[in-house]
């Protein structure tokens, strides 16, 4: 699974620092933790179960910044299967 222009453009925002996020995502559930920043780094995309936990794929987001701050590299990669 890729995550799609749609998804990124909701990534790409931030968010209050360090909290997980649920939300629902065309037909999928997603949860995403942000950092200190407010920036998601972490992803889980597919189906909720009763237990709160999402059965699908799980994200990470790499940012790489240089020692001014500039951002130099933000992608995702794919983890493999919740």
């Amino acid at each position: 699974m890729k995550i799609g222009e749609k998804l990124l453009k909701l990534l790409s925002k931030k968010y209050e620092p360090e909290q997980m996020l649920d939300r629902k995502f065309e037909r999928y559930d997603i949860s995403f933790k942000t950092d200190s920043e407010g920036n998601p780094i972490l992803l889980f995309i597919g189906e909720r179960g009763v237990d709160g936990n999402i059965r699908g794929e799980r994200f990470v987001r790499v940012l790489v910044r240089d020692r001014e701050g500039k951002l130099m590299k933000d992608h995702w990669d794919a983890k493999g299967k919740t």
